[in-house]
């Protein structure tokens, strides 16, 4: 069983689908830790309230301190608005996840993240978007690609509503891929993700 650490930044919806999955026998694995870079993310407390150790800490040292203590073979960034540190991407070398709300290449790398993806999605007019799940290397979204699902946006009408037709399917593919992950089956080469 592996041990997951969780990165948070907003409400932690992300969050959730992972520790439901967990709590579900989904997962081969438990999350030690829940970490975010913002005081008030309510992510903290909904990982409390699961009895998962949660923290508050924004410097990367001890980040990787704390990391190391709770012997974390797995990092999930899950809505987690902070870029992360070449120290970290070194450690932990195809080991980190994250989740984007969009489908990559497309409304991706610096600038685009939460809110503002959709705006974009929405403005040029696109009728099909979703998320991509992918590991973190120093280029902004731009690691190997695990898991990525479409979903048909073109009956909507805002932003918002694209955020939450994309969220459910974020809640979906973020489990699926670190259930993978977990099970030993995804493996990187030549910078592409191999699934087995």
């Amino acid at each position: 069983m592996l041990n997951i650490a969780v990165c948070v930044s907003g409400g932690g919806t992300d969050l959730q689908s992972i520790i439901d999955a967990c709590e579900a026998g989904k997962i081969n694995g438990q999350i030690r830790l829940v970490i975010s870079n913002r005081k008030k993310a309510y992510g903290l407390e909904r990982a409390r309230l699961h009895g998962i150790q949660a923290e508050w800490i924004k410097d990367e040292d001890e980040i990787l301190k704390r990391f190391e203590e709770e012997k974390i073979d797995v990092v999930v960034l899950a809505g987690y608005l902070a870029i992360v540190g070449d120290k970290l991407i070194k450690q932990y070398k195809n080991r980190i996840i994250n989740i984007h709300p969009s489908l990559i290449p497309s409304f991706c790398g610096p600038g685009f993240y939460g809110m503002h993806v959709h705006e974009a999605v929405f403005k040029r007019g696109v009728k099909v978007s979703g998320a991509t799940v992918h590991f973190v290397t120093g280029e902004v979204d731009g690691g190997p690609i695990i898991l990525q699902r479409a979903v048909d946006i073109s009956d909507l009408e805002t932003p918002e509503d694209i955020q939450a037709r994309v969220l459910e399917i974020e809640h979906e593919i973020l489990p699926e891929a670190v259930a993978l992950y977990c099970e030993g089956r995804v493996s990187v080469e030549n910078e592409r993700v191999k699934i087995s």
